[in-house]
């Protein structure tokens, strides 16, 4: 079954067009991370859930259980988008790789990267990304 709301904070993107704000949910333990959005049945555009990895490095996501599209997007230590994966196919278990170390992954509604003209290089600021130990602990 789906996990419970975890934790939220406000995060927000920064493109050409100009800044884009979000809410999302801090998956921040194995557990919440293992879980994800698995089961979930929705996930309003103006929404997310946020992976902090404990130190820059490969993240490799998959879609199993996962009932709806979602867009992927790989965040580096320098808190720009490394790279993004468009509307993940629900359910499937093949492998969404960052292609290189990153600090965090956000998973977004499917369709919203292409709709808000999402690219590799936009700035990503949320509270979290700045905390004094975002990707400093072993």
């Amino acid at each position: 079954q789906a996990q419970p709301t975890l934790p939220q904070e406000k995060l927000s993107i920064t493109t050409a067009s100009g800044a884009h704000a979000f809410t999302v949910e801090l998956a921040t333990t194995p557990r919440q991370q293992q879980v994800g959005e698995m089961f979930r049945t929705q996930m309003p555009d103006n929404t997310g859930m946020l992976f902090l990895w404990s130190i820059p490095r490969e993240s490799d996501m998959w879609m199993e259980n996962t009932l709806i599209p979602l867009d992927i997007v790989f965040i580096g230590a320098d808190h720009r988008i490394h790279a993004i994966e468009e509307n993940a196919i629900p359910r499937s278990l093949a492998q969404i790789s960052s292609h290189g170390p990153v600090l965090a992954t956000l998973e977004l509604a499917g369709g919203v990267a292409a709709r808000l003209g999402l690219s590799v290089g936009d700035k990503v600021d949320a509270p979290s990304l700045n905390a004094p130990s975002a990707g400093t602990k072993p």
